[in-house]
């Protein structure tokens, strides 16, 4: 890790974790070439953080793996992001981890566990532990089905408008066919457009709550405190 050049985007958020701060101290550009862990470090000396923090944030961001969306129709129907820790959880871990994705998400969930792997799932909604090398992966991923099928039924209904239209202009009736056609146009205009309005805030929410486990998961938990 130390010999890894770091973007300005991950420069600002390493800064951003280190100083426990929303947003990152004012800092230098980087350069077109990225910043090594030890430039890092000498920056964060010049502001005021410790070099252990800075060093802490850069494995966060190491840590946060690879983040992705899934697209219908151009808008986000779901969100996934993989963790990549170089050990292993102990089962004790593995227990604080589901009491952290309880709280998270706001979901009881269930867990299974079979063999080396360890899962909990709540509907679409998952977080696989899987052994990858020496030490584990964590998959979280989840899909807004809900949104999918309205969508579908809205173009399902805007659909039927129009063969309902051309119908009704082939025919030559005497009724008139347009309250009929404006009410499933509208309707399937309204499912469609529900969801399209929903799904950009969702995507960003779980995106964040997905990120969140990242710095959970850098280090291994210190030793239980003395007790006298």
């Amino acid at each position: 890790m130390a010999d890894r050049r770091y973007t300005e985007e991950e420069v600002a958020a390493i800064f951003r974790i280190a100083a426990e701060e929303p947003q990152s101290p004012l800092l230098p550009a980087a350069r077109a070439d990225g910043l090594t862990l030890a430039e890092l470090q000498e920056i964060g000396g010049e502001v005021g953080i410790s070099a252990d923090a800075v060093a802490q944030a850069a494995k966060v961001i190491a840590l946060q793996g690879r983040a992705g969306t899934r697209s219908f129709l151009g808008l986000p129907i779901g969100v996934e992001r993989t963790i990549v820790l170089d050990r292993r959880l102990s089962d004790e871990e593995w227990e604080r981890l589901v009491v952290e994705l309880r709280e998270v998400f706001g979901a009881k969930g269930t867990v299974r566990v079979v063999g080396s792997l360890r899962e909990w799932t709540n509907g679409n909604l998952q977080a696989l532990l899987e052994p990858s090398g020496t030490g584990h992966r964590l998959r979280l991923r989840t899909m807004k089905e809900s949104a999918r099928i309205s969508i579908v039924a809205g173009l399902a209904m805007f659909g039927m408008a129009g063969v309902v239209a051309v119908a009704a202009a082939l025919g030559g009736g005497t009724g008139s066919p347009l309250p009929g056609v404006a009410f499933l146009a509208l309707t399937g205009l309204g499912f469609i457009g529900s969801a399209a309005l929903r799904l950009p805030g969702w995507a960003r929410l779980r995106a964040r709550q997905m990120e969140s486990f990242a710095p959970k998961l850098a280090l291994p938990p210190g030793p239980p405190p003395e007790t006298d």
